[in-house]
């Protein structure tokens, strides 16, 4: 069995009303990984077209948290960066 790591993951999504079912569908598929999440407004007096911010912290294998960040970062309009915080 591999052994799972403590992990974040970052995810930006450049246009939240547009992009942010795609992320959610995702995230809801591996929700068995996710210990926490976090949604930050980094806009708040934006109104359309807003910036979003999520990041997540999960228990997951090194390859599981490799794939979530691999399938966020296909997604149009997000960017994904990952940190694994145990060894």
């Amino acid at each position: 069995m591999e052994k799972k790591h403590l992990a974040t993951i970052t995810i930006l999504i450049k246009d939240r009303q547009t992009h942010a079912e795609n992320v959610n569908q995702i995230l809801t598929e591996n929700g068995h990984l996710i210990i926490a999440r976090l949604g930050v407004n980094t806009q708040r007096a934006c109104i359309e077209h807003c910036t979003g911010l999520i990041v997540i912290a999960l228990e997951a294998t090194a390859a599981e948290i490799l794939k979530l960040t691999e399938k966020l970062n296909k997604l149009y309009g997000v960017v994904a960066k990952n940190s694994i915080v145990t060894e």
